[in-house]
């Protein structure tokens, strides 16, 4: 079987509906809003990029830079990878890409959260590299908690 052909570009906001229904495929009740994806694409310190195969988008990662004393500080703010797609590296290919942006603007240090019951995406975040550092106690709605990840990242 051939690798999935995977391209990755730039969000752009003619990008926000496909982007606002995936989320809420991947988030349903703790899906970020039409206006906060429109938000995080007009950021001007995030990087937003989309996963396209077969002529459909089938993710995107949106993340924040910060600065923090003398280092910049990256934010994965959402992962997302429809149904269809998952499993077939997607997410994997999109974080990877985020992190190297987040190097070329001077990111040393990057972190995301995750629910706690969310096995598969802190399984993926242990296969890259990310260590988890704290719990969250009621992060997410219904007193779901959560825990935070950190990952040193190479210039």
């Amino acid at each position: 079987m051939q690798p999935l052909a995977i391209t990755i570009k730039q969000a752009v906001i003619k990008d926000l509906e496909i982007l606002y229904k995936i989320e809420k495929e991947c988030f349903i009740k703790e899906a970020f809003t039409k206006k906060q994806i429109r938000n995080l694409l007009q950021n001007s310190n995030a990087i937003s990029l989309i996963a396209q195969t077969n002529g459909e988008t089938a993710g995107f990662i949106i993340g924040l830079t910060y600065p923090n004393n003398k280092a910049r500080i990256g934010h994965v703010i959402t992962i997302d990878v429809t149904i269809k797609y998952r499993r077939k590296r997607i997410g994997t290919r999109l974080l990877n890409e985020l992190e190297r942006k987040f190097c070329r603007k001077g990111v040393e240090i990057c972190y995301l959260e995750a629910r706690i019951d969310n096995v598969a995406a802190r399984e993926l975040y242990r296969r890259q590299g990310y260590k988890e550092t704290k719990q969250l106690k009621h992060y997410y709605p219904k007193r779901t908690n959560g825990v935070q990840l950190k990952k040193k990242l190479r210039a």
